[in-house]
């Protein structure tokens, strides 16, 4: 699981670094999903040591829900564009519906891996 919670950081990273550049540089705001992306990033690359994974990946679980209660107005507002529908910045609502998905996906790996995790501990 660290790996791939570092996979999700960096693409998390990518699509906060490429909305910004592709914003023209307008808005910081761009930025957010690469402020969820770093900092997941980096607890995933903590989460290798053996010792500190079980913190680490429930730090990256929270990081995670962080990121879709902050962009799950955006995935509301996604549907709506697609029923037809105008909204205010349709890029900024799409951006924000892909990270929603991402870390909707995230969390439910996470939570599978801890119910995993614990099982393991249960029988072994």
């Amino acid at each position: 699981m660290p790996y791939i919670t570092i996979g999700v950081g960096v693409l998390l990273t990518l699509i906060g670094v490429v909305g910004y550049v592709m914003s023209g540089m307008a808005s910081w705001t761009a930025l957010i999903p690469a402020f969820l992306g770093v900092p997941m990033a980096l607890l995933g690359a903590v989460a290798l040591k053996e010792s500190l994974l079980k913190h680490a990946m429930h730090g990256a679980a929270v990081v995670g829900l962080l990121g879709l209660l902050g962009t799950a107005s955006g995935a509301v507002k996604f549907v709506k564009l697609l029923g037809g529908a105008e909204v205010a910045r349709p890029d900024a609502v799409k951006v924000q519906a892909l990270v929603a998905v991402i870390c909707a996906v995230f969390i439910g790996l996470c939570v599978n891996s801890f119910i995993q995790a614990r099982k393991a501990r249960t029988a072994g």
